[in-house]
């Protein structure tokens, strides 16, 4: 689950086959799903988004498999996060599919290729530790006052239908959409601003894929275009050194984060303690300073930046300075 607007670092790789359902899965969708099978998965698809603008967490955990309830925790904290937003939503169903995984152990790693191969809305999906069964993934588009969502969930079939995956996350960061972020995307390409083309491609593909582990022809498009501009000073696989006021920092995440409506760089980095406010605080601004000074290209992508102090137990503190006050 995607949790706040914050971007990962997450990079799909393209699946270029699309030729064949992995042994032992099936996909079905659209007219392939018989009518009874799909309106059953309809009705119940449309009570877990009910749920979901009520904030109804009992009946939502009431309809959910024993595993997804038993840890609900992480659906709580989502909806809970954006509830205020989820008022007066309605939603429509983008598409719906219904895989079959057979076999009598869990798949460590389920493959299903959904569609005509090589046609536009030919859908692949990876799912890692799958338990045997049949299962539904519906792709939903909500419409809210305040901003649209994509709500994914994955049902599993138990009977009755029983939800077994949540995904909920904001189709806009800070008011923009996909098509907004792909013009600075390319234009920072082209003018050669690589970490700037990152974060706005990034930006654009967080808010076009319901999931991660969803491929389609122009997701992998856009992921193809992504890698051209791959930054390789940024901590995708361990922290990252950053050199600044006379000391050196451990950075562990980058990432866009919209400031009310404007669009922030937020950097985490470690730090031993942050009980000392003060110096924690003096350290952010360091952080700030620095990222400022080897990336001269960010005061023209981002309105500042935040910088988040993090100890090993996850506790953190944060400070933020508008771009122009950075000197």
């Amino acid at each position: 689950m995607i949790r706040n607007t914050l971007i990962t670092f997450v990079l799909l790789a393209t699946w270029t086959g699309m030729a064949q359902t992995a042994p032992g899965t099936s996909c079905s969708v659209g007219n392939e799903v018989d009518a009874a099978t799909r309106s059953g998965i309809a009705q119940t698809a449309q009570q877990v988004t009910d749920y979901t603008v009520q904030g109804d967490l009992f009946n939502l955990r009431q309809g959910s498999t024993g595993t997804l309830a038993r840890s609900f925790g992480g659906i709580e904290a989502v909806i809970g996060e954006y509830k205020p937003s989820l008022a007066g939503a309605t939603a429509r169903i983008r598409n719906l599919y219904v895989l079959d995984a057979k076999g009598s152990q869990p798949l460590e790693t389920a493959e299903f290729f959904c569609g005509i191969m090589n046609s536009p809305d030919a859908t692949a999906f990876r799912l890692n530790g799958l338990l045997p069964g049949q299962y539904a993934i519906i792709i939903q588009d909500l419409t809210a006052p305040k901003m649209p969502f994509i709500l994914t969930q994955i049902l599993k079939n138990e009977g009755t239908w029983k939800l077994a995956g949540f995904y909920l996350k904001p189709a806009q960061l800070a008011g923009h959409n996909a098509a907004w972020f792909l013009g600075p995307a390319r234009d920072s390409k082209a003018r050669g601003q690589s970490h700037n083309a990152w974060f706005y491609y990034l930006a654009a593909w967080d808010v076009t894929a319901p999931v991660q582990f969803m491929s389609t022809r122009p997701l992998d498009k856009l992921v193809d275009e992504m890698a051209q501009v791959r930054p390789n000073d940024l901590p995708f696989d361990g922290p990252s050194d950053l050199a600044g006021a006379g000391r050196t920092y451990k950075v562990t995440y980058v990432s866009m984060v919209p400031v009310g409506d404007d669009l922030y760089l937020l950097v985490k980095y470690q730090s031993p303690d942050v009980s000392d406010t003060q110096q924690a605080y003096a350290d952010n601004m360091g952080v700030i300073k620095a990222v400022a000074s080897r990336y001269p290209e960010y005061r023209e992508a981002f309105a500042g930046v935040v910088a988040r102090a993090t100890e090993p137990s996850g506790r953190d503190y944060g400070s933020m300075l508008a771009m122009k006050d950075v000197k």
